[in-house]
């Protein structure tokens, strides 16, 4: 018989979380007990779990959070670990009816009794809705319930399996249909089964999924998905699926036509029945499906809606439409790219939105990487040193003949190393010329690199520029050098970077067109952060922001060898000191309510940046993750490329290698 668990209401549970919400995880371990005095048991069947049964189910998750580096500050990768793992185990050890198990009142009694030390750690300060369950599809435990019981497969050798299939936000595609698709378990389930069987090499995996699930919605009126036996319904799903790959892969296509063939569900009624409409489906999956396709595309993220507690096992399944939903407009055609010195993603954030799809991306820092798979998991990634990297290695992975575009935010090449050293004796040269050598072998028909602005402007690096030249030339590239800043292209930052682009093509290089700046004014520092500044109530935001009217000064991410995170040299640091703001540190957090402003006293007058702060400021989404500690997240921030430039060469580049 399924358990009965303790229920701590709402009035109880809000207190606490007052109580909690400030604390450390240790100070919170001191707090554990299994009773509360205001607990309450449903009277409904089933027997209620004892304390002994509650003890064991802490240590469990004690278990999971410790590989997870409990009580220290987890990675990003190990907090992602963290939740698979424990779905699986809450799912598995809690022995819940899905009736219960909507109840957000029994997860606030393991958030704020049970568990709080774990709770506060996975969300350090978190809203209420994390822990007191107002929303059980954001509860720290209840969100993951949720969604191993969609995926868990109990036939299978592994049941939980499928949890990896997906990311969150992508599961979150599935969820926001859930009248229609996202609601049945053996239909979540046999999604996920034939989308592990899809082959998605050269395309992106959330856009595939995009068109993949407005097929399904489709294909709803028509078929009673929970009337297919597992091996009917996956050939069905994988069809669909396959559906969607021919469609978005330009070389599989068919071509258009005046009358394109209708989808394979579909069958053509006879002549003599005009009234027999199967395209007209006037039902709530039509309807979910028109509003999807009219919702505008942008990077940001949508806003959290307000959700009504469940009063059954039909759960409002996890939120709907994100971020990753929401993904940017890009040119129909993709094209191509293998990505060097990948760091943070930002340049293939923003060439993936003007229409590339990396094959492959290449850096040698293992946070890095771990911030590549936390905001795009179906992205292939390599560990590596250009410097020292076999060129066959590259060459053998797939879709690196025929390739459209190699970029790089490559380190930044230091005048002296250009004019003064042999090649291969300065990493940062090295990598260089690396990056030259595999253009010269892959034959993209572009290359892309970004550097300092002197690497096109000033005489001290001739020397290198004549050298590249001379190297692509002989192999036929067109080459353009210049400069562009940051803050044209909507970032609020004044950045320079420097720009080298190849085409194998003189049509391509002619048609070129070097991104014109925005008409629209700079973004100031206060329009890019007063929202932030605001968030955690601190009272004086506007009047900070509304002095703050120019753009930041460069971010400047230091040396990954030594020292703390700061926002730049001196004269950057003065700088922000003019509009009140500490660029010796970074914080933990925005002011709070009681936060003094005043930069007459100082340094302690005056607010740092948080690292997401600073990402802001580098043109990221508010949504884009970054792995590790806070020095090393602020390090990738730092040395990033801002996304928004790479999208406006992305496009540039694009028109032009369709041109030619």
């Amino acid at each position: 018989m399924a358990l009965l668990y303790p229920r701590l209401l709402a009035g109880q549970a809000r207190p606490l979380h007052q109580q909690y919400k400030e604390m450390a995880p240790r100070d919170l371990a001191e707090r554990v007990t299994h009773r509360h005095e205001s607990a309450v048991y449903v009277a409904t069947g089933g027997d209620r779990i004892t304390e002994g049964q509650l003890r064991d189910l802490r240590a469990r998750v004690m278990e999971v959070a410790e590989r997870a580096g409990f009580p220290e500050e987890p990675s990003r990768a190990a907090r992602a670990r963290f939740d698979l793992d424990l779905a699986a185990l809450l799912h598995a050890e809690m022995d819940l009816m899905p009736a219960e198990a909507a109840s957000g009142d029994i997860w606030a009694f393991l958030a704020l009794v049970l568990l709080p030390d774990v709770a506060y750690w996975r969300y350090p300060r978190p809203p209420g809705d994390r822990v007191v369950a107002s929303d059980l599809t954001r509860h720290v435990f209840g969100r993951l319930w949720w969604r191993a019981h969609l995926v868990r497969d109990p036939a299978a050798s592994e049941p939980y399996a499928a949890l990896d299939i997906l990311g969150e936000a992508a599961f979150d595609q599935i969820y926001a249909r859930r009248k229609s698709l996202g609601g049945s378990p053996h239909l979540v389930r046999n999604i996920l089964h034939a989308w592990a069987a899809v082959d998605l090499h050269g395309l992106a995996e959330r856009e595939v999924l995009r068109d993949f699930l407005k097929r399904l919605l489709r294909l709803a009126p028509f078929v009673i998905f929970e009337a297919l036996d597992d091996a009917e319904l996956r050939a069905e799903l994988r069809a669909v699926a396959e559906e969607s790959v021919a469609a978005l892969r330009p070389e599989e296509a068919q071509p258009a036509t005046s009358d394109p063939a209708p989808p394979h569900w579909i069958r053509p009624e006879p002549e003599d029945n005009p009234e027999h409409d199967l395209l007209a489906p006037f039902t709530a999956a039509a309807a979910e499906l028109k509003l999807y396709e009219a919702l505008p595309a942008t990077s940001d993220p949508a806003p959290t809606p307000t959700h009504s507690m469940p009063s059954g096992p039909e759960l409002n399944l996890l939120a709907p439409f994100t971020a990753a939903e929401q993904a940017p407009v890009s040119p129909t055609r993709r094209l191509t790219s293998l990505e060097l010195c990948a760091g943070a993603g930002g340049l293939a954030l923003g060439l993936e939105r003007a229409g590339f799809d990396p094959m492959l991306l290449i850096d040698n820092r293992p946070v890095a990487l771990d911030t590549l798979r936390l905001n795009r998991p179906g992205w292939r990634i390599h560990e590596a040193d250009l410097s020292t990297l076999d060129p066959a290695v590259v060459l053998q992975q797939p879709g690196m003949l025929g390739l459209d575009l190699i970029s790089g935010g490559l380190p930044r090449v230091k005048a002296a190393a250009a004019v003064a050293r042999e090649r291969g004796n300065d990493h940062e040269l090295a990598v260089f010329h690396a990056t030259v050598a595999l253009t010269r072998l892959l034959r993209p028909r572009a290359l892309l690199i970004e550097n300092v602005p002197d690497l096109v402007t000033s005489d001290m690096y001739a020397p290198l520029r004549e050298a590249v030249q001379q190297e692509l030339s002989a192999s036929g590239y067109a080459l353009h050098w210049f400069v562009l800043n940051a803050a044209h292209h909507g970032v609020p930052q004044d950045r320079k970077q420097g720009i080298l682009l190849a085409f194998a093509s003189t049509a391509a290089a002619e048609a070129f067109r070097i991104p014109q700046p925005s008409p629209e004014p700079p973004i100031s520092v206060g329009q890019a952060l007063g929202p932030s500044m605001a968030a955690r109530g601190w009272p004086r935001a506007a009047e900070w922001a509304a002095q703050a009217t120019d753009v930041a000064p460069t971010l400047v991410g230091g040396s990954w060898e030594r020292g703390g995170a700061d926002l730049g040299p001196t004269g950057s640091k003065k700088a922000w000191a003019r509009i009140g703001v500490d660029g010796g540190t970074v914080a933990d957090e925005a002011p709070g309510p009681y936060f003094k402003w005043n930069p007459a006293l100082g340094r302690e007058g005056m607010m740092p940046l948080t690292v997401e702060q600073a990402a802001l400021l580098q043109g990221f989404p508010k949504d884009w993750a970054f792995a590790g500690r806070k020095t090393a997240r602020y390090r990738q921030v730092g040395h990033a490329s801002p996304p928004p430039v790479g999208e406006a060469l992305g496009r540039a580049i694009h028109a032009a290698l369709s041109t030619a």
